[in-house]
């Protein structure tokens, strides 16, 4: 069973635990603090576990350069790159602000740290976890510093191979126990062909004393179903309020209703996951004792007969007579009384029978 433990405040993940599902907030608020809060109000009311954004220190994220390039794109919020990335990054106070409403719906609220800087004011604001993007997982340096803080860590594997997932693995576990890592393609919007799930299952084989998770950045639910199915223990995908505003990541998002049918689906598919014990459930009780087969006497058979295969029928019987996989038991054995032809061959006439797994 892999590794749990407490991701936020009295809410562990892995083992049995229910997947802990991250409504990626992201950018997608379009720097609106109030936009921001609605939508974290819709991950709690979908029924999200946690609501994250990306925080960044954008002079230790970027250099100069980086930031001065011009950024035409449609998605633009500014002649630079710049403009555009500070038009979308919310200050301390404002960060502040959004984790007390969250605390007031009562979700729980982080965000992925997208650099040293802005780790060291997430440590200050007390977030439960912390997330590490993709873009991050092979900068060991601050993998380290980061595992050092001793909080949680969910770490995304976009852009990477095995090799270099072992090493994050090795980097972060040294430092702190407590991490998952997501499988993740980072591409937006992500095709299915592109998803590649199965690595959930290597990263089972590979490290087997954590949880394992995925964040998705394809269209619709199905695949992130698919995920939780497969073992994984968070679930992260991006929201919008609308896929049409601006800005890359709202398409490969979920609005409201879809957010919701994710949760209700991923929860619905947890109870059928079951135990893992094959055996006949209470629930199938009546549909045996209509259609469950039985043994019969094929033809007349007087008392202290040896029973052969072919004095042995099986049919749905009135009474249930002796369990239908057992007829290979009854094989030269001797019947206590007459049985006649068509008639239920019942437990107790049979010489030496005893029913499976009470003797």
């Amino acid at each position: 069973m892999p590794l749990e433990f407490e991701l936020c405040p009295g809410r562990m993940i892995g083992g049995n635990h229910p997947c802990f599902i991250i409504a990626e907030i992201g950018q997608n608020h379009q720097g609106d603090i109030e936009i921001a809060k609605k939508m974290i109000k819709m991950a709690k009311d979908c029924g999200s576990d946690c609501a994250k954004f990306q925080k960044s220190e954008l002079d230790h994220k970027f250099n100069k350069k980086a930031l001065e390039r011009p950024y035409n794109s449609v998605h633009s919020w500014g002649k630079t790159y710049g403009d555009h990335k500070r038009h979308l990054e919310f200050s301390h106070e404002q960060y502040k602000e959004l984790q007390k409403y969250a605390d007031e719906v009562d979700i729980f609220f982080t965000a992925s740290g997208m650099d040293e800087m802005a780790v060291e004011f997430l440590h200050e604001l007390n977030v439960p976890f912390f997330k590490v993007a993709s873009a991050d997982n092979s900068n060991f340096p601050y993998l380290k510093k980061t595992a050092k803080k001793g909080r949680p860590m969910v770490v995304s594997s976009g852009m990477q191979n095995m090799e270099t997932m072992r090493q994050v693995y090795k980097t972060v576990k040294e430092h702190n126990p407590n991490f998952t890592i997501l499988q993740c393609t980072s591409a937006y919007p992500l095709e299915a062909e592109d998803v590649n799930l199965r690595v959930l299952t290597e990263y089972q084989k590979e490290f087997p004393d954590i949880p394992i998770g995925y964040s998705g950045h394809e269209s619709g639910i199905v695949i992130s179903v698919a995920a939780v199915a497969m073992g994984a223990k968070v679930v992260e995908r991006h929201v919008t309020l609308d896929k049409t505003w601006k800005g890359n990541d709202h398409e490969a998002s979920l609005v409201p209703s879809e957010l919701a049918e994710l949760v209700r689906s991923i929860r619905l598919v947890e109870r059928a996951l079951g135990n893992g014990v094959k055996q006949m459930l209470p629930c199938e009780k009546p549909c045996h004792d209509k259609l469950g087969k039985s043994l019969v006497a094929k033809v007349k058979i007087p008392k202290g007969t040896v029973l052969t295969q072919d004095m042995l029928a099986v049919k749905v019987a009135e009474p249930m007579g002796i369990d239908a996989e057992d007829i290979f038991k009854m094989v030269g054995k001797k019947v206590k009384k007459d049985v006649e032809e068509d008639e239920s061959i019942l437990p107790e006439v049979v010489e030496g029978y005893c029913k499976k797994r009470k003797c």
